[in-house]
C-alpha cells in the first residue's frame, strides 16, 4: 500500500500495446523472415504483392467448397509457405510451414514445438476440448505440466483471448507453444478420429467375451466370435498401419494386457509406446489383422503367420504378420518391409571402401559359399537381398529358399519353406539344384542336411549365399563344423564370412560435436582410428526431424573375413575360430568393435550405440 504521506506522483510507464489475434498478419510474418535473413527485402515485397493469389491457392488446396471454404481461415504462415521460397544456402530446402513457424516463434517470443505424433496424449486432448472447438481455433492440448498447468499448441501466437477462454474451460493455467497449423490440424484429425473410432468399437464390443484371456477361458468357452468387419475396427487398423508408415516404423506390436492393449512401434531398432487400446477392442482388431493377412480367425490357440501387401506413395509394401497366444490374448507383430529399405544398392549398406571391395569380389565369383552372420534384426536379409539385386539379370537364374519369404521380388525365384508338407530347407535345396540355378540364397543354414547340400552346391558350380546365427565371423567356421561339414570341404568352398550389426545414425539436422571422456575411451578398448575426414565425434541434440531422439536411420558395421590362401589352409587343418580370427586381423580384418569405433570417429554414430551393439561381439 502506498504511504499517504508520499505526495510524489508517478507517470504511467509507456510500453508497446498488447498484441491481439488480428496482429498476426502476413506482413508480420514476412517482416520476421526478412529480419532473420530468411527472405531478402525484395522477396518480402514480392510475397506481399501476391498475397491474395497465394491465399486463393491455399484455399483451393484444402479441397473445401461452399460454406466450409468460407469458414476456413487461411493463416499468414500458410500463405508464406505456399510460395515454397528456397532457403539461403542452396541445399534444396524451402520455407515450409515448419520453417516459417520457427521464425514466427523467434519474433513473437512464443516457444516453438514440433508436434511428435508418438507422444500425443489422446485422453488429455479429447477430455479438455471438443473436436469442433479444437478445429475452429486451431489448438491442441499436448501435455500437463504439474497439477495446474496445461501446455497447448496454437497456430496464432497473439490470440490472448483464446488462451483466457481455454484457461476458463480447462480450469488450468495455459502455457502456449507455437506449432505449424498443418501439424495441429493433422493431429486433431488423428486424435479425435481415432478416439471416436475406438470409442465406437469399445461400445460395440463392451459386452463381448475376452476369449483368449486365460483367466476367463473356462467360463467363456463356446461364446460367439467377435466381429472383425465392423467399420470402426477396419478404420482403426487402417489408421495404425498408416501411422506406422508415416513414422518409419519397422514393426508394429499389438500386445494384450490384463485391462488394456498396448500398441508399440519399433523405429530405428528401438520400441516406442504409441497407444493404449480399450481391452474390448483388442480381439476384433486382432481378428481384422488376421482376416486381411489370410489367417484363420477362428484359430486362437496356436501361433499363425500371414502376410499383407499394400501400397504407399505409389510403391508396394509387404507386411509380415505373426500371432502368438499369450496369457491375456493373442499378441500380434506386423513387420513392415519397404522395398526402398530392404533392397538397396550395396554402396548404401554402410561398407567402408575396402569392405565393399571385399564383398563385391566375393559375389563376383562364379561359385562358392558366402556366409553372413549376426543375430535377428542385424540386417542380414537386407545385405543378401541387396547382393542378389546387384547380381540378378536376364542372363542369371537367381533362386532363394526362405522361411518365410521376407519380400516378394520379381527378379528372383523365391521358394517358401513349408515344413508341414515336408518342404524344408534341405528338401527345397535338393530340388532347386535340378532347376539349373546360377545363384542360390538359402535363408538360413540350421541343420546338417542343409549345410551339406549348401556345400555341395557351392562345390558344383553355384554361388550360394546364406546366413548363420553366430556372434562373430570366425564363429561361422566352427558352426559349420558342428553341423557336420568336413573341414576340407568347407575350406574348398568358402569364399568369405561376414558378421554384421546395425547402429543408429546421428541425425544430421541436429548433429553437434562432442567429446569422449577418459572412462568412455577406456571402455571402448580400441583407439580412435585416423580417418581421412579427420576425427569428429558427434551427438544428436534432438530436433524436429528425429523427434528429439538424436538419431535418424541406421547403418551397418561389418567384420569381414576373406578366405585367402593362408586362411583356407588353416580351415582345412581344423584351426580354431580364435586362431582364424587372429590371422584375419593380421590380414586387415576389423572386429565389429573396431568397425563401430570407426563409425564413431567419422561422426556417424555415438559411443552408446557402439557399446550397445558390440558388447557381445
Amino acid at each position: 500500500m502506498r504511504d499517504p504521506r508520499d505526495t510524489t506522483t508517478q507517470a504511467p510507464v509507456a510500453g508497446p500495446p498488447a498484441r491481439t489475434a488480428a496482429d498476426f498478419t502476413t506482413s508480420f510474418v514476412v517482416g520476421a523472415l526478412v529480419q532473420q535473413g530468411l527472405l531478402s527485402r525484395q522477396q518480402g515485397q514480392d510475397l506481399l504483392a501476391k498475397e491474395s493469389a497465394a491465399r486463393a491457392r491455399v484455399l483451393k488446396s484444402t479441397g473445401l467448397s461452399g460454406k466450409e471454404a468460407s469458414r476456413y481461415d487461411v493463416s499468414p504462415v500458410e500463405i508464406v509457405a505456399a510460395f515454397q521460397v528456397p532457403l539461403p544456402g542452396g541445399r534444396g530446402e524451402v520455407l515450409d510451414q515448419d520453417r516459417v513457424t520457427e521464425a514466427v516463434s523467434r519474433a513473437s517470443g512464443v516457444t516453438y514445438r514440433k508436434i511428435d505424433p508418438l507422444k500425443l496424449d489422446m485422453a488429455l486432448a479429447t477430455r479438455t476440448v471438443s473436436r469442433p472447438y479444437a478445429q475452429k481455433h486451431v489448438l491442441l492440448p499436448l501435455e500437463k505440466k504439474g497439477p495446474t498447468s496445461l501446455v497447448v499448441a496454437v497456430a496464432n501466437p497473439f490470440d490472448g483471448e483464446l488462451l483466457e477462454n481455454l484457461q476458463r474451460i480447462s480450469g488450468h493455467s495455459v502455457e502456449p507453444v507455437l506449432s505449424a497449423k498443418a501439424d495441429i490440424l493433422k493431429a486433431i484429425a488423428d486424435i479425435y478420429g481415432f478416439k471416436r473410432t475406438l470409442a465406437k468399437a469399445a461400445d460395440d464390443f463392451a459386452g463381448a467375451p475376452q476369449l483368449q484371456n486365460f483367466e476367463q477361458l473356462v467360463s467363456l468357452s463356446g461364446k460367439e466370435e467377435l466381429e472383425a468387419s465392423d467399420r470402426p475396427v477396419v478404420q482403426a487398423v487402417d489408421y495404425l498401419l498408416r501411422y506406422a508408415f508415416e513414422n518409419r516404423a519397422s514393426d508394429i506390436h499389438i500386445e494384450p494386457r490384463r485391462d488394456s492393449s498396448v500398441v508399440r512401434f519399433r523405429i530405428d531398432g528401438v520400441l516406442h509406446p504409441v497407444y493404449t487400446l480399450p481391452m474390448p477392442v483388442h480381439p476384433p482388431v486382432v481378428s481384422r489383422v488376421k482376416m486381411i493377412s489370410r489367417m484363420d480367425i477362428s484359430e486362437k490357440r496356436k501361433p499363425q503367420d500371414g502376410r499383407i501387401k499394400t501400397e504407399r506413395d505409389g510403391r508396394e509394401i509387404e507386411l509380415r504378420v505373426s500371432t502368438l497366444p499369450t496369457a491375456f490374448g493373442e499378441k500380434v507383430v506386423i513387420r513392415i518391409f519397404d522395398p526402398e529399405t530392404l533392397v538397396q544398392d550395396i554402396a548404401q549398406l554402410g561398407f567402408e571402401p575396402d569392405e565393399k571391395g571385399a564383398f563385391e569380389s566375393w559375389i563376383d565369383q562364379p561359385h562358392g559359399l558366402i556366409l553372413v552372420t549376426g543375430p535377428t534384426g542385424s540386417g542380414k536379409t537386407t545385405t543378401l537381398y541387396s547382393a542378389l539385386k546387384a547380381l540378378a539379370g536376364p542372363d542369371v537364374n537367381v533362386t532363394t529358399i526362405e522361411d518365410p519369404i521376407e519380400m516378394v521380388w520379381e527378379a528372383f525365384n523365391q521358394v517358401q519353406v513349408q515344413p508341414k508338407i515336408g518342404l524344408d530347407f534341405a528338401e527345397a535345396l535338393r530340388h532347386i539344384l535340378r532347376q539349373d540355378p546360377d545363384i542360390i540364397m538359402v535363408g538360413e543354414i540350421r541343420d546338417p542336411e542343409t549345410a551339406e547340400n549348401a556345400i555341395q552346391s557351392a562345390l558344383t558350380g553355384h554361388l550360394v549365399l546364406s546366413t548363420l546365427h553366430t556372434n562373430d565371423a570366425a564363429g561361422a567356421v566352427a558352426r559349420m563344423r558342428d553341423l557336420g561339414v568336413p573341414s576340407f570341404l568347407l575350406a574348398s568352398s568358402l569364399l568369405g564370412v561376414m558378421a554384421q550389426r546395425l547402429v543408429r545414425r546421428v541425425c544430421t539436422a541436429c548433429a553437434a560435436e562432442a567429446t569422449l571422456s577418459a572412462d568412455e575411451l577406456t571402455a571402448l578398448a580400441t583407439p580412435l582410428p585416423l580417418v581421412s575426414s579427420g576425427v569428429r565425434v558427434n551427438r544428436g541434440a534432438g530436433c524436429v526431424r528425429c523427434r528429439g531422439t538424436g538419431f535418424y536411420g541406421r547403418t551397418g558395421i561389418f567384420e569381414i573375413i576373406s578366405v585367402t590362401a593362408d586362411i583356407r589352409e588353416m580351415i582345412a587343418r581344423g584351426a580354431t575360430p580364435d586362431v582364424i580370427a587372429e590371422r584375419s586381423r593380421r590380414n586387415g580384418m576389423r572386429t565389429l568393435r573396431e568397425a563401430g569405433v570407426r563409425k564413431l570417429a567419422q561422426g556417424i554414430t555415438t559411443f552408446e550405440e557402439v557399446m550397445r551393439m558390440t558388447s557381445s561381439a
